[in-house]
This record gives C-alpha cells, sequence and structure tokens, in this order.
C-alpha cells in the first residue's frame, strides 16, 4: 500500500535553534524531506533554548540535562511546532509523555578534533591552554596528556576558534561534524581517532522529533530514517541508560560497522585526574541488547574496583 503525500493545505513548521550550525543542520533537514515530499510545505521556527541563554554557565554545572532540547520540546507539545531538530547527543534519555524521536538521518564523522595555530594535539607544548567544555573531553585528554591545562569552555564555533586565533587559548576541541555541516572542517589541525578519543554518545547524529500522535508528521519524518544510524544510536543510548550516565558524567561510548556486526566503545572515569576506564568489543546486532547490558556492567564493576565514581542509580 502507497502511503499518501502530506496534506498540501498544511504548512509544518520545524523548530529549531538559533546558532549558525543548528540552522545549518535544520535548513538541510528541511531541503531532505523537501526532496522526499516535493508538494509539501515547509516553515522553519527559532525557539530559544535555556542553553542558548546561558552562554556562560558549564553546562555540566546546570541543574538538570536537556538545555538545548526542552523548550523545543514544550514549543511541540503546544503545538507551536509540528517537529524539531536536535543533535542527538544534547537530547536525555528520558523523553517528556507525547513525543517521540521519529527520524534519524545518515550520521556524520563522529571524531572530535583540534583547532590550534598549527601544532597537532601530541606537539603542544607543556602546559598549553586547551579550551573545551566537555568533562568526556577532558577525562581522555588528560590520559594522554596530562601536562595540559584544560580550560573551561562555551560558546559557538566562532566563538571557540577566535579564542585560538586571537591566542588566548592553545587550541580547542571541536565536533567534525559541526565542522563539515558548516563547510569548516579544513580548519581542523588534528581529529582524533576512535582510538585516543571515544565520541560523545549520539555524537554527529540528528533526532527528528515530534508528537507520539500525529502520525502524518511521524510518516514524512520515516522518509529520512537511516535504519542503520538508528540501530546504532540506539545501541548507545542503551549503554547510556544502563550506567545511568549523562553530560554530567565523564564517560563516552560509541558504535561503528565492523564485518557482518559492530564495533562497540566505551570508558568511563575522572575529569579531575588520568584515571579511566575503556572497554572495546566486536559484537553481533543479533544478541546486541544483551551484549550491551554486560558491557555497561563490567564497565562500572572496574570503575569501582579503581575508586572511579559511578552515577547514582535511581
Amino acid at each position: 500500500m502507497i502511503n499518501p503525500p502530506p496534506k498540501p493545505e498544511r504548512t509544518l513548521v520545524l523548530g529549531s535553534r538559533g546558532s549558525d550550525l543548528a540552522l545549518t543542520q535544520s535548513r538541510w533537514v528541511m531541503g531532505q524531506l523537501q526532496t522526499a515530499w516535493p508538494e509539501a510545505k515547509f516553515e522553519l521556527r527559532i525557539i530559544k533554548t535555556e542553553g542558548d541563554v546561558d552562554q556562560t554557565t558549564r553546562l555540566d554545572a546546570f541543574p538538570t540535562w536537556g538545555v538545548f532540547v526542552k523548550e523545543l520540546q514544550i514549543a511541540l507539545l503546544d503545538k507551536r511546532i509540528d517537529f524539531a531538530v536536535h543533535s542527538l547527543k544534547d537530547v536525555p534519555d528520558e523523553k517528556p509523555e507525547g513525543l517521540v524521536l521519529a527520524a534519524f538521518p545518515p550520521r556524520e564523522d563522529a571524531r572530535d578534533v583540534l583547532i590550534s595555530q598549527g601544532p597537532r594535539f601530541r606537539e603542544l607544548p607543556a602546559g598549553s591552554r586547551v579550551g573545551t567544555g566537555s568533562p568526556r573531553r577532558v577525562m581522555q585528554l588528560r590520559a594522554m596528556r596530562p601536562d595540559l591545562e584544560y580550560v573551561p569552555l562555551r560558546g559557538n564555533v566562532d566563538t571557540r576558534i577566535r579564542k585560538v586565533r586571537d591566542g588566548e587559548m592553545a587550541a580547542v576541541l571541536l565536533a567534525a561534524a559541526g565542522l563539515k555541516r558548516l563547510n569548516r572542517h579544513a580548519e581542523a589541525t588534528h581529529s582524533f581517532g576512535f582510538h585516543e578519543m571515544i565520541p560523545a554518545i549520539g555524537q554527529a547524529a540528528l533526532a527528528l522529533e515530534c508528537r507520539e500522535e500525529d502520525a502524518e508528521v511521524r510518516h514524512i519524518l520515516a522518509a529520512i530514517n537511516d535504519a542503520l544510524t538508528a540501530d546504532l544510536i540506539g545501541l548507545e543510548r542503551r549503554f547510556m541508560s544502563a550506567v545511568g550516565g549523562g553530560c554530567k558524567v565523564p564517560m563516552a561510548a560509541h558504535a561503528y560497522p565492523s564485518g557482518d556486526g559492530f564495533r562497540f566503545l566505551c570508558t568511563m572515569g575522572r575529569a579531575d585526574r588520568a584515571d579511566l576506564v575503556r572497554l572495546e568489543r566486536s559484537l553481533d546486532f543479533e544478541d546486541a541488547e544483551e551484549e550491551i547490558d554486560s558491557l555497561a556492567a563490567e564497565l562500572l564493576e572496574e570503575c569501582l574496583a579503581k575508586g572511579i565514581p559511578i552515577p547514582a542509580r535511581p
């Protein structure tokens, strides 16, 4: 049975944050949907989030997670918008009742990158100031280079890169995906391999959220869903739920295709000193969920054995 196209009289409103990167991502999504549904009409509406308004508080210092998505979700529930585009790494595990993550377009490059005046990460002089607001990144960077100074940093891509150009920082950390979407990846000095730096859960993936009851919008968004991306980020988020982590916890997990299955990487540790546990497995899709649960339990057990704090369980 062929599903009907969207009702031509309805204009679907896409909610987006107002940063250059968020708007670039949302416009890309809107273009993909327009290609899939030429007769549909779309409108972009900017929604300011708590994380956009407060540019000074460290992300791990906010009292709750989801500071880049909460206002978008409220706009969905209030029916001011029909769907929202999120960077998946910003989306908490707990979703508001009545909303659903309906589609995940193909994932971009999930690696982290360094931007400096020229030196690669291993070449930075001892004592260099490196800017990043992520406990996950600091934890892994400190394990490689405990001799550098890691400085909290907030702001958009331009703000962060300007810190380097002005000499305030020797280098800053950014996501490769954001730079690629902004056509600025050539500015990266060093790309961290997964053996050096495990990405944030959901990094480089976009999530399209809508009201669960809106069957028409769910059908429209499904046209650009990538099944492999959805499967892999689903496993990452299952792991996040199993260990109880979020942006406040120095942890990371990433899944990527490998042979007939996938490779799963995870780590947890401390951001204040070079102390972490890292695990890596090749797994099959058939028994993936059970394997992920087992891996999460193993990681927590090893962290406890090393005296590394683990997330408080509800």
